[in-house]
């Protein structure tokens, strides 16, 4: 999972990007990039951390330009490497800057074809360098004098055949403008807005809306499945629609964990969504549990307080904050090993004994990964004296890996994949555990006057929407996302050896292949 700005502005765009960048940090603490054009040229600052840590005074002083893109980051193809940190960048045509979200699930086969073929160097494992080869190719091949938008937007249908998987993306054409496309299931939000200036019209597009928000733009509209958008330089916008077929489903995990509450994501509100969640969720538990001896409801900070809050109001039970974060600690599912992930738990909430001392509490989460955080955190509030601890997942479970840019871990690591609802309470040491139906976490996000007729539900489902996973692509991606192979690449990269046993469970096959 990653985040992506591209900006045409009729100032310098350095700090704007700095500013949204951060704001969507969020969506990527591995590594950041930026990249500026302007009159002096090219410039670029990228680095692995966080925004505040990769670029400084003398860092941001360089960046000088009016056009420019930014892009914070999770690994899920490649590695944790700074030369894997985005935007990447080609010198010909013209000088091509991409930064992309999501995954290409024929990495392996594009990459042969671009080195054997179109005659490509690649230089890293990262499917966004793949992306660009690929774009950087087709517009190759139809460049003709001076580049106009039907030569750009030719290019990207042409990637559009060739690429499967979720993507959205922002690339720099150097001394020309930007360009952005989705995937033509649009199952990367990517939308796009102007502000107007004395000095004409600036324009901006990213992953979510809050980073126009942050930087006062207009949201014109998120960018349609397989559409194009090319930003000239001089501040004028041209579309096209995709050409081909289009399935609208974007991911529907956005909604439920990733994305910020205060974004608007393909029309929908990620705040409302997560409102009627808590509903559906609070449903579920009356059914359930129609005699429940709950005192109160306690959210997992932070993506589930607006949740946590509709099943209190819903079951008429107090709520409470009863877990304080420490926010200088990561997302705990993507950080690399067991061991690191639960000891996290630790640093990152402690519990405020009073809200749990005798009492029957039910814990609310947006979701259970591998069950890890779920297990210590149940600890933690029998630790401070509750009397019995329920919880519930304001999403279904998650039997199977997400394949279009989340990093989520390998099937086997998923602790509901291939187990009943009753064996994972037991394993997190839940007195009882309520899951989210699908049926009713779909019904959350798609509301009344949604366009949006389905989703992409894959890592609840095992349904993948664009037609292209296969069991063996299932199989090379579970020997690549566990644990055991992460330490074999971190090891090796420090030149160290490691066992290649593994004691990790064989997963569950994926259904509606």
């Amino acid at each position: 999972m990653c985040g992506v700005i591209g900006i045409v502005s009729n100032s310098e765009v350095n700090q704007a990007i700095y500013d949204a960048l951060t704001v969507m940090q969020h969506r990527g603490q591995d590594a950041a990039g930026v990249v500026t054009w302007g009159s002096r040229g090219l410039k670029q600052r990228r680095g692995n951390g966080l925004v505040r840590d990769v670029f400084h005074h003398r860092h941001m002083m360089r960046l000088t330009g009016n056009v420019g893109l930014g892009h914070v980051r999770y690994p899920t193809a490649g590695g944790s490497k700074s030369s894997e940190a985005q935007p990447f960048y080609v010198n010909s045509p013209y000088g091509i800057c991409l930064a992309h979200n999501g995954n290409l699930t024929n990495h392996d086969e594009l990459s042969e074809l671009l080195i054997r073929e179109d005659r490509r160097h690649l230089s890293t494992d990262s499917d966004s360098e793949v992306l660009l080869n690929v774009f950087a190719h087709e517009l190759h091949i139809r460049a003709n004098g001076r580049l106009t938008p039907d030569q750009v937007f030719d290019a990207v249908e042409a990637l559009h055949r060739r690429c499967k998987g979720g993507y959205a993306v922002v690339a720099l054409i150097v001394g020309h403008g930007i360009a952005a496309f989705r995937d033509p299931n649009g199952i990367r939000p990517l939308v796009v807005g102007e502000r107007k200036s004395g000095e004409g019209t600036d324009y901006m597009v990213a992953s979510e809306s809050v980073a126009l928000d942050v930087l006062q733009f207009t949201r014109l509209r998120d960018l349609k499945p397989g559409e194009t958008i090319y930003i000239e330089n001089g501040g004028r916008l041209h579309s096209r629609e995709h050409r081909g077929d289009v399935r609208h489903t974007p991911c529907i995990f956005e909604y439920v964990y990733f994305a910020r509450p205060d974004s608007i994501l393909d029309d929908i509100s990620v705040y409302k969504a997560r409102l009627r969640m808590g509903e559906e969720l609070a449903g579920k538990v009356v059914r359930e549990f129609p005699d429940h001896d709950i005192d109160v409801v306690i959210p997992i900070p932070d993506t589930s307080r607006t949740s946590a809050l509709q099943v209190a109001y819903h079951l008429g039970v107090k709520y409470r904050e009863g877990f304080i974060k420490n926010r200088y600690i990561g997302r705990t599912f993507i950080m690399p090993g067991q061991a690191e992930r639960a000891k996290s738990v630790r640093r990152k909430l402690n519990a405020i004994e009073l809200e749990f001392r005798g009492k029957n509490v039910l814990l609310v989460d947006d979701s259970i990964i591998r069950g890890t955080t779920s297990k210590q955190i149940i600890k933690l509030a029998r630790e401070a004296g509750a009397n019995r601890v329920y919880f519930a997942s304001a999403a279904p479970p998650v039997r199977y890996p997400n394949v279009y840019g989340i990093d989520m871990p390998a099937a086997s690591e998923l602790i509901a994949n291939g187990r009943e609802v009753e064996e994972v309470e037991k394993l997190i040491g839940a007195d009882r555990l309520i899951y989210q139906d699908l049926h009713g976490l779909i019904r959350s996000v798609r509301h009344g006057g949604s366009h949006i007729s389905e989703f992409d539900t894959s890592c609840f489902s095992g349904e993948y929407v664009a037609g292209d996973v296969t069991d063996e692509y299932l199989q090379q991606l579970e020997q690549r996302r566990n644990d055991s192979a992460k330490k074999r690449r971190k090891a090796k990269r420090k030149g160290f050896k490691t066992s290649e046993n593994s004691d990790a469970r064989k997963p569950k096959p994926a259904v509606g292949m």
